[in-house]
């Protein structure tokens, strides 16, 4: 079986979080979402839970991180194309997220980081072919 990895975010709005990444085109597994949690599908093995404050407070006696003032993690997603990374870091402009930073460009690697309505970093990256030596 492989390996999978279940993120755990905390949202202060999960209907609001929910539309946002619906809205980039992700989906979400159903039996692991209630009113308290969403499994927001990222692949086939990457999942992110979205977790109301008190949800994850469930999990966790820190304080929540207060974003975007303090930062616990930052989130690095490919995606299939440079296209993409475009479409979906201006999308999510227009969706209540917002840029963070400059597109960076390495050659072997290109990406652009939004953060999420909560204030969540998440790097959309595209690693384009490369030519085999």
């Amino acid at each position: 079986m492989p390996r999978m990895i279940f993120v755990n975010l905390p949202v202060a709005d999960l209907p609001r979080a929910m539309k946002f990444w619906r809205a980039l085109g992700f989906d979400f597994n159903l039996e692991y979402t209630d009113d308290t949690a969403a499994c927001l599908v990222l692949s086939d093995t990457i999942f992110a839970m979205l977790l109301t404050h008190d949800k994850f407070r469930g999990f966790s006696r820190s304080e929540i991180a207060k974003t975007p003032q303090a930062r616990e993690v930052l989130l690095a997603l490919t995606v299939e194309t440079r296209e993409d990374v475009d479409r979906l870091c201006d999308a999510a402009g227009t969706l209540g997220g917002a840029a963070h930073g400059e597109p960076v460009d390495h050659g072997f690697m290109y990406y652009r980081a939004i953060t999420d309505p909560d204030g969540h970093i998440w790097e959309l990256t595209h690693f384009p072919p490369q030519d085999s030596a």
